[in-house]
């Protein structure tokens, strides 16, 4: 009786070490599962919504880079980036006129003469296909948009400005050219330079009783008029003109500048 009962305590001992593995193996499983399902993803987020924040600051910088080119006559600038998520791609001005964004100025100076004057400024836009978001430096602004959804929004404006003293509206058309097609993922330099040469600014008297007729055509893959509607209307304080472009209010501007840059992009 005595070997007996022994017997039975040692099986019972090996019962509880099985099922106790059992619950720490489940246990360990459940917690590697867990943060597998709710975990990895919120860190995948985390990390774009990272990288989606930092291109926003670089674009910045690069609009920066290009103010300090444009009016600063700066004659080169060299800026290194982490470009994280997507890629950063430039397209030039002349790269497929006919689906590019545009800018079209239209009005008659004091002389009877119509003038329709036409800027196709290309842009640097940045997409990420995991945040669903695309940015472009374009005509010397900032703007962003969702890939999959409409509308869009304006994150540093171009400096465009109406001289209510004088009457005067100065714009400034900022384009980019490039010699060959070129894009960047991770760390790159953008370097660029003025375009001397094709660097002009014109000032136009506007006749009595004419206003100046802006109108933006968008991308064909990068849409972003409701940022520029906003800034015409809000910020220059233009109204719709029926057509889908801006005026300004009659009597409010007498003359117009008009400043045209080149900005070479040498390597990204």
């Amino acid at each position: 009786m005595q070997s007996v009962r022994s017997s039975k305590n040692r099986n019972d001992h090996a019962v509880s070490e099985a099922i106790g593995f059992i619950l720490i193996f489940g246990i360990i499983i459940s917690g590697i599962a867990l943060v597998t399902l709710y975990g990895y993803p919120m860190l995948l987020q985390q990390q774009t919504n990272a990288d989606e924040q930092i291109m926003e600051k670089n674009m910045i910088v690069l609009q920066n880079d290009v103010k300090s080119l444009a009016y600063k006559t700066v004659p080169y600038k060299e800026t290194s980036l982490k470009i994280g998520g997507g890629a950063l791609v430039v397209y030039n001005m002349s790269y497929d006129t006919s689906n590019s964004a545009s800018f079209s100025i239209d009005f008659t100076d004091n002389t009877g003469t119509p003038y329709h004057l036409s800027f196709n400024p290309g842009d640097l836009r940045y997409e990420s296909t995991s945040a669903q978001t695309g940015m472009s430096l374009e005509n010397g602004a900032v703007v962003k948009r969702m890939l999959a959804q409409e509308g869009s929004t304006m994150l540093a404006a171009p400096r465009w400005f109406v001289d209510d003293q004088t009457n005067t509206a100065v714009v400034y058309l900022v384009g980019f050219n490039s010699t060959d097609a070129m894009s960047r993922t991770g760390v790159g330099t953008v370097k660029m330079e003025l375009d001397q040469a094709k660097t002009n600014s014109t000032t136009y008297e506007i006749t009595t009783g004419d206003t100046v007729h802006i109108t933006y055509k968008p991308n064909a893959d990068a849409n972003y008029s409701t940022a520029w509607d906003s800034y015409f209307s809000t910020t220059l304080g233009m109204n719709p003109d029926g057509s889908g472009g801006y005026t300004f209010p009659s009597g409010t501007v007498d003359k117009l500048v008009v400043n045209r840059y080149e900005i070479r992009i040498k390597s990204v």
